[in-house]
Order: C-alpha cells, then structure tokens, then sequence
C-alpha cells in the first residue's frame, strides 16, 4: 500500500481542532503578497477499525489512506467546527484545505492547526482562483503524496460528515461514489423551490447531454479512487468553478470510471455568504455546451482499471 510522505513529527493529539483566533491584518495582508505555499505535517498515520453511525467500512477498507480536502473563501465560520467532525467520523483521515487567501482569517487558522496536528495541511493560494483549479490542486497533492481515496465537501456544512463512513464503504466497489441528493433516501434542507427546480433541470440536462450515469452530477460531496483521478490529464480540464463538477465526472466517464451514489442529506450553508452566481451559471452552461460536443465527436479513452473486489 502506498504511504504519504512523512513530513515531519507532532506530539500534539491528532484529534485536536484548535479554536478560531482574530485575524492578524498585517499578516493577511503578507499572505497576499506571497506566492501559492503549503503547511503541512504528516506522519506515519495509525490505522483502525470503525463502526458510527454514519456507517461502517468494510473489513480491509478501515487501512485505506484517506485525505479529505475542503476548498475555502472566507470559511472561518464553519471550518473548525467542520473539520473537527469530518475527524469524529473519520479519525484515520488527514484533512487537506485549499484556501484562497481569505480575508477573514481562514487561512490563518489553517496555518495554526497544521503547525500543531500532523492530520492537517493547508495550501495557500495568492487570491480567488475558482473552486474548479482549488480541486484540481488537492487532487494532485492525493496523487502525489500516495493516498488511496480522496473525498470532497464543501467547507460550508452543506454536506454532512455523519454520512462520509457510508461512502468510504461505497468506494469499496466504485471509482467514484457521489454523496447524493437524488438517489433514493436523498434530501435537500433550505432551498427554495426555485432553487430545487433549477438544480433538478440542471442535473437532467447533464445526464441526457453527456450519458453520465449518476442522478446528481452538480454535488461538491465525493469519493475518489486516486488511482482513478492518476489517469487524467489535468491539462484538459479547463472549468475553474463549479462546472469543474461535471468535466471531471465527464472526463472519468470516458476513461471508464466506475460510478455509485450513496444518499445524503443537503441543508443549506449555516453561514457565510454562497459563492453561486450569475456568471457561474452561465459558465456552466457553456461547459456542458463543450462537453456536449466532445462527446459527440471524439473517440472514448482507454479504460479505468478494475476496482477493488
């Protein structure tokens, strides 16, 4: 089994989140002058068997090396809180945040829990690059540093870690497992019915435009096989926001990827202000336009290697 790099030693406890501090001006205004940089400590992770409420994994999936990463602007609301459940549900995973130079510390508070808990890095960015660009960056660093799976959520609580068990059980027999809020048992929590509507259509128009095999394509709320994500040619994903989230699960389909949905409940953010706007719809629109054609006209690529029995 591939292994993470080790990094460094802590003695601190791997299940300690520290509490959020003021914001230092001068400080962020130095991070915004730096160019992109990563703190992080790993270690030798202690691996063990688990059995919450959220679900269990699977007799010889509990030793899989995880790394869950989290995307953030302005996220300093609801990361600590966040990260200190993904590691009640998950306490053998590493936690990895890409953060965009927030202004209101959350990149701060990253620097101060990596510099303390060896399960936790942070990759610092110069300004607001997009949540497309943000995931490609953690899924190389899963690449490169040997994890086995890699799992996305959005920093906002929008996707519940209660339900990150289940679906680590669920990539036992898939590529790619989506935490979903259209299959059977799914939910969503706080939308407007304008909203549920538009994100209904959405995930219709994805499925007849690109033959994907997934009920909800537009969910941040994933399970990678980093196996799967090594055979992709990063320089051909080209969204930088949301529509980030159907190329890759185009760009795997065509390479033969393995897909599952596991439900969940989505509830709208618990604070902070959404990122969704205008120009990002369109901008997804116009991704699904060019998806659309490639499916037409170009030959499929070679296929995903088996998943594990």
């Amino acid at each position: 089994m591939l292994r993470p790099t080790p990094l460094g030693q802590t003695s601190h406890s791997r299940h300690d989140v520290i509490a959020p501090q003021p914001p230092n001006a001068a400080a962020q205004r130095a991070a915004g002058a730096a160019q992109p940089r990563e703190s992080r400590h790993n270690h030798p992770l202690e691996h063990r068997p688990y059995n919450r409420s959220g679900g269990s994994v699977s007799r010889g999936y509990w030793q899989t090396m995880l790394l869950v990463a989290l995307a953030t602007y302005n996220e300093i609301e609801t990361l600590p809180s966040l990260v200190g459940a993904i590691r009640e549900h998950l306490p053998h995973a590493d936690v990895l945040v890409v953060d965009d130079n927030s202004p209101d510390g959350t990149g701060r508070w990253c620097d101060q829990q990596a510099a303390h808990a060896a399960w936790f890095s942070v990759i610092h960015r110069p300004g607001k690059l997009g949540l497309g660009s943000a995931s490609w960056a953690a899924m190389q660093a899963a690449i490169d540093r040997g994890y086995e799976l890699l799992i996305t959520l959005d920093a906002d609580w929008s996707h519940p870690p209660a339900a990150l068990p289940s679906l680590v059980a669920a990539a036992a027999h898939a590529d790619v497992v989506i935490g979903s809020r259209y299959c059977p048992g799914g939910r969503i929590e706080g939308w407007p019915l304008s909203r549920r509507i538009i994100s209904a259509g959405m995930n219709m128009a994805t499925r007849l435009a690109l033959g994907l095999p997934v009920r909800d394509s537009t969910g941040a709320c994933r399970v990678y096989r980093v196996a799967a994500l090594r055979r992709l040619d990063f320089s051909e994903l080209t969204a930088t926001g949301y529509a980030y989230l159907e190329e890759i699960l185009w760009q795997l389909h065509r390479r033969g990827a393995s897909f599952a949905e596991a439900p969940i409940t989505f509830t709208d953010r618990r604070a902070g202000a959404s990122k969704v706007h205008l120009g990002e719809a369109l901008g997804k629109l116009r991704v699904l336009a060019r998806l659309a054609r490639s499916r037409l006209f170009q030959s499929p690529r070679a296929p995903m290697p088996d998943a594990p029995p």
